[in-house]
């Protein structure tokens, strides 16, 4: 651990729920260094009333900065993020703003930042998925290019960051925080949520799907949806969804039923959340987290999308991609459930946010 003997400030920017739980372990480093560092939540996918069980179950201070910002069109989102992270910076005057991933929040605050002259520290960059059409394939790589401090989380990303021209002295190897923070709660996970919807352990299956590419297409929806049916109908186990509210309006706007033996829930706070992943008998998700942690927690994994910038599970064989037919959802659910849960996981020992504050620290002390 690095020792601290100087004057520095750290702004940690946050906006959405997994950025709050990947940042967690980060901001716990600060505090437990005694750092002077705050938090800005921009608000958006939900107020900072809604995120407030995130802060208290994981112990985290409030932030200083409750944006606001809330939904809309990705380029409305992005200029009121920028705005406003801007007039919050010129007054706190940081060293570094550290965010997390690929959001329009990340980007907007890394633009800013660097615009400010304020170094911009990026956690889990050089992801790639190589899809221009997502949304947060823009953002991640243009955050990456205009960030001083790049924490990639394995070798493979610091190849691609490398490939792209990026200084090699800009990058530092770290693993991923979402390591540090699944080793951290897991003992906290809430284990009444299995009571709370009736389920029992390795007795259901898990659902998150909430991305643009999926849930804003009917056609889309409708073959997710159809292929629940098909899994509930094969194997006759609950399947358990929390359900963005996104979603949830596309479902009501394009008319579609929800298929018997799907559980929908409203989203759940993260230690619940958990819980739910530890004990499910295989995850379906088209979130890249998701297909994080169930390869650290050992849980088979089926992704729903065509592609993604996770390829280490791939690599592990904790997961497998089936883009959204119902046919290929159910033959790569039938594969994972025979698979033998051996894998490595390859995301890191659980001290990421150490490695990336030790760096942090390092780099303003010059």
């Amino acid at each position: 651990m690095a020792e601290i003997s100087f004057k520095m400030k750290i702004c940690i920017l946050v906006g959405t729920r997994p950025e709050i739980i990947k940042m967690a372990p980060v901001i716990r480093e600060c505090g437990k260094r005694k750092l002077d560092f705050f938090i800005i939540h921009s608000g958006q996918h939900y107020s900072y009333n809604m995120d407030k069980i995130f802060f208290e179950e994981l112990n985290l201070p409030e932030p200083k900065y409750n944006l606001e910002v809330g939904s809309g069109a990705h380029y409305l989102q992005t200029a009121r993020i920028l705005e406003k992270v801007g007039t919050a910076l010129i007054e706190e005057k940081p060293d570094i703003l550290l965010a997390q991933g690929d959001t329009n929040t990340v980007l907007a605050g890394a633009v800013t930042s660097a615009k400010l002259y304020i170094r911009v520290g990026h956690i889990e960059a050089g992801l790639r998925s190589y899809d221009w059409s997502m949304p947060e394939e823009i953002n991640r790589v243009l955050t990456d290019h205009c960030s001083h401090m790049l924490f990639a989380p394995t070798e493979l990303q610091r190849k691609i960051l490398l490939g792209e021209g990026i200084a090699k002295e800009k990058i530092f190897v770290t693993g991923n925080t979402i390591v540090d923070a699944v080793l951290q709660n897991i003992k906290l996970a809430d284990s009444n949520v299995l009571k709370k919807f009736g389920l029992e352990k390795q007795h259901y299956l898990l659902v998150t799907a909430h991305r643009q590419e999926n849930v804003e297409h009917k056609e889309k929806l409708e073959k997710i949806l159809t292929a629940l049916k098909m899994l509930f109908d094969k194997y006759k186990i609950p399947i358990i969804y929390p359900m963005h509210p996104r979603t949830k309006n596309n479902i009501e706007q394009f008319r579609i039923k929800i298929p018997k033996g799907i559980i929908i829930t409203e989203p759940l706070g993260f230690l619940e959340f958990l819980k739910l992943e530890a004990d499910a008998k295989l995850i379906l998700t088209d979130s890249g987290g998701v297909q994080e942690e169930a390869c650290i927690l050992k849980v088979p994994c089926v992704t729903m999308r065509e592609n993604t910038e996770r390829p280490e599970t791939i690599e592990a064989k904790s997961n497998m991609i089936a883009g959204t037919s119902p046919e290929k959802i159910l033959s790569c659910v039938e594969k994972m459930l025979n698979s033998d849960r051996k894998w490595k996981n390859p995301f890191g020992d659980g001290d990421a946010a150490e490695k990336i504050i030790d760096a942090v620290v390092k780099a303003l002390k010059k």
